[in-house]
Formats: structure tokens, sequence, C-alpha cells
């Protein structure tokens, strides 16, 4: 049965790129305004949808397991769960309907690092990255010579768009508008939003795409995230961080990238520096949102440098948003196109979780997933007070009664 039109709407709102949180069971707790530190180590840090994975990776580091193999077992849970469309098997496609992920991940102890991108048809590239760091002379393998390295390496070849996936990039490419260019730093930057700007796309745009859901088959309690999905392409990643009992840390990135990008597409997480990046002496930091501004600040990297230089994890985690922010120059506007939610673990166990904007929607807000003896969740501090414009205007609107 179709939904109404003012539920659908009110869904959409209501239910924007949050949903793990409230499926973990736990509502996230306020940040203090300060640099928050372990109650004692180890710890691990992670993003929101790594919460349901951290008792058993504790565990395991709480009884001496390397860090990078805590922080891996932690991603490696989303990677596997069809359910998570952000990594992993049923990640969210290309354009042309292909699942491509991307990973990158750090061993403090050895100062080892490893990367695979634009991989297809294997589903645990965070293990493939490390392979990488362990079995090649290399940090970066892409494409089909990585598909290759990880069949050589003994991982399986599997088909990784699930039908749930199937069916939402289907609706995207009925639907959708194609708006890959120009960039937010362009002088013309609105036309690629242009789908996004019209007065047309409220309620009956949300209604038009209610309807080619229920014609493919998308199930009435899957058609909110569904549409939303259309509307407004994720670009969930997952990034886990842990130090344990005797100063060792580790990091890794994994996602399935921007959904519907253009094939071949690289965003931050396989970078190392942009999307993960850790140094033993100093601390670790991962990053999810908008890649590719990220890329353009190198925004884990910058972060490490800036507590090696003294900052604390807030501060550093502060001014790798306000370099994106300068990109910009200060352009809110333009600015709530965009998000970035940075993970950070100092060497003495002190954290921080910062975004620029505080949540997609207020409903919704931003959060970090700890453990270090308790699990929680915290809601970041963030830059901006608000909401990212997850949603065209008129759709905001529409709540309000269009």
């Amino acid at each position: 049965m179709r939904l109404t039109r003012r539920e659908l709407v009110s869904g959409l709102a209501l239910g924007a790129l949050g949903g793990t949180v409230g499926r973990a069971g736990a509502e996230p707790v306020a940040a203090a305004k300060q640099a928050m530190r372990a109650a004692a180590l180890p710890i691990l840090v992670s993003a929101h949808n790594g919460y349901a994975f951290l008792e058993d990776a504790f565990h395991d580091l709480a009884h001496g397991a390397d860090t990078l193999d805590a922080a891996l077992k932690v991603v490696r849970g989303a990677e596997d769960d069809p359910n998570d469309d952000s990594v992993g098997l049923g990640g969210l496609p290309n354009e042309e309907g292909v699942v491509e992920l991307d990973a990158s991940c750090m061993h403090g102890p050895t100062r080892g690092a490893g990367a695979v991108g634009g991989v297809r048809n294997i589903k645990n590239v965070s293990l493939l990255a490390r392979e990488v760091m362990l079995h090649t002379g290399h940090v970066m393998l892409v494409g089909e010579g990585a598909e290759r390295f990880a069949v050589a390496r003994g991982f399986t070849r599997e088909d990784l768009l699930t039908d749930a996936s199937r069916k939402v990039w289907l609706l995207w490419k009925e639907s959708h508008a194609d708006w890959w260019g120009p960039g937010l730093t362009a002088p013309n930057w609105r036309d690629r939003l242009e789908h996004k700007l019209k007065a047309d796309i409220g309620v009956a745009e949300v209604e038009r795409l209610e309807v080619l859901a229920e014609d493919l088959g998308i199930p009435p309690a899957a058609r909110v995230g569904a549409v939303r999905r259309v509307i407004f392409p994720p670009t969930g990643t997952i990034h886990c961080s842990a130090l344990s009992t005797k100063g060792e840390m580790s990091g890794c990135t994994t996602t399935s990238g921007l959904a519907w990008k253009l094939p071949g597409r690289l965003g931050d997480s396989p970078v190392i520096g942009a999307g993960c990046f850790t140094d033993q002496e100093v601390g670790s930091a991962g990053a999810t949102g908008s890649g590719e501004e990220n890329l353009k600040v190198l925004g884990a990297h910058t972060i490490v440098e800036n507590m090696r230089r003294g900052m604390t994890p807030l501060d550093a985690g502060m001014d790798a948003l306000q370099r994106i922010v300068r990109n910009y120059s200060g352009d809110r506007e333009r600015l709530r196109y965009l998000d970035m939610t940075y993970y950070i673990l100092r060497k003495d166990g002190a954290y921080a979780g910062v975004s620029l904007w505080t949540g997609y929607t207020p409903e919704r807000p931003h959060a970090i997933a700890v453990h270090d003896g308790t699990l929680r969740l915290e809601k970041t501090v963030s830059l901006f007070e608000g909401s990212s414009q997850a949603w065209p205007p008129v759709v905001a609107k529409s709540r309000n009664g269009l």
C-alpha cells in the first residue's frame, strides 16, 4: 500500500542519514565542549555505524589483540552487513549499477600503510588494504589489479549488489537528472544542484518517486529511505581508530563511496592522509562525509599534524573543518551542500568527534561511537549549528504543510 504524501515527506525529514544510530539501540549523549579523554585504556573510537561491533573488538583489544586487528573487526562488521548500504556488501553502486569499494589502513607499531580503490566483487576491502600493506611493496592498488591481487590472496569474488540496493539504484536511474558537474567551487555551481533548487521538486516530485518505488517492488517500510537516497545521494563510510594499553595505535577507513558516482571515482577514504592517518607517536584520525572536500585539505593528516604541534584533538579537528570553510570563503549557502565528520584519537587517550554541521537533520545529530570500557555514542562538536542541506528547500517546507 502506498504511503501518503504527508507520511513520506515527514518520514524523509525524520529519517535522514541517521538510521544506524537508532538501529544500534542507543541515543548519543551530548559531547563536552572540551577535549574528552578515555576513562582508561584501551579505547576504540569509530563512526556511529561501528557501534554494534565495538563490544567484541574491545574485548579482543583488552585481551592483547593487535590494534589494527581490533579496528578492522569493527569496520568489517559493517562491510558484512547487507543492511548497511554505505560499505561492503549491499553498498550503493555507481551510476552503472556496479558496487565499487575503497579502503585504507595504517598500523602504528610498524608504520605500515595499505589502501585499495575502485574495487569490484570483493566484500572486505578493509582486509584487502591490510594485505597490500603486508604482502606487497606498494601502498595502494586500484581497480582490476586490486581485484586480481585479492583473488591471489584467497579472497572470494561475489556479487555485492543486493536486491535492496539494486532496486534503489533502479529508482535513481529512472528518476535522476545528470548532476555530476560542475563542482561547488565553480562559478556556475548552481547548475549541479538545479534539481534540488527547482520549485517543482517538492511534494509532487516526492510523490512521483514514491509511485516509482512501489512499481519497482520496494517494500513500504523501505520507500522513505529509498526516496531519500535518490534526492540526496549519501556519502556513507566507516572509520575506526584503536589505542592499546601499550600505547600502540592503528586506524582504518572503508566505504562504498558516494552513491551513483561516476565509475572510477575515488573519494578520500582510500587516500592515506585524507580519509585515514595514524602516527604512532601522535595519534590517529579518520573522516566520513564529503570526500572531495576532505581530499583538498587532507583532513586526517592535518589533524594529526595539528596535534603534533600541541593542539587538543578538538582544536585540531576544528582547524581542519575551518580549512574546508576557507575554500568557500565562508559561503554558507554552498557549505550547506556538504558535510564532514572527523574521528580523532590522541596517543594519551584524549579524543574528539567534530563535524561541520550539527547533523543532516535536527532529529539525527552526528555522533561518534566510543568504547573505553563503557560503550556509548557521543554527539559531535559542530562548527556550525544547524543541519546541512540534505533536502531541497521545498521538501523542507513540505513538513510545514505544503
